[in-house]
């Protein structure tokens, strides 16, 4: 198992910090990702919704599986290419004198006939930055709030 964790404290409440971190259109922000929105005839936001994304090499579709704004959400990944066995995600946001704390963790691993140790390894290198990415995208639009 791979388990990516980042941590950022960006300088606005956490109201419109996790507003926008929910919001699936925002995950563009990563170099990876190509486009995200809400799956067809998901409900959303909240618990149950469903958000697709594509990204350089991968398409997956994600499940909102706890839903506190604007504390935390957590998702997993439930349908995937490549495959991905994935434990969760969760963002956790707590107020903080100088804005909101923000750590995004993610656990995975890849089925060895998709590439196993090997593709975790690229993975594992790839996923930080692109997590840092929104995060600054995110600390860049709430800049104002």
């Amino acid at each position: 198992m791979v388990t990516v964790r980042v941590e950022r404290t960006i300088a606005a409440p956490p109201e419109p910090v996790f507003a926008w971190l929910a919001d699936p259109a925002n995950l563009v922000s990563a170099p990876l990702i190509l486009r995200a929105r809400w799956a067809p005839s998901s409900p959303e936001p909240g618990l149950g919704a469903r958000r697709e994304a594509i990204a350089v090499g991968m398409w997956l579709r994600e499940e909102i599986t706890t839903y506190d704004p604007p504390r935390s959400y957590s998702y997993r990944i439930i349908r995937s290419f490549p495959l991905f066995d994935h434990e969760d995600g969760t963002l956790t946001l707590e107020p903080t004198r100088s804005g909101t704390w923000v750590c995004w963790s993610t656990t995975y691993r890849h089925p060895l006939f998709f590439g196993g140790k090997a593709l975790e390894a690229l993975t594992s290198r790839l996923l930080p930055g692109n997590f840092r990415a929104i995060l600054d995208s995110c600390a860049r639009a709430t800049a104002a709030s």
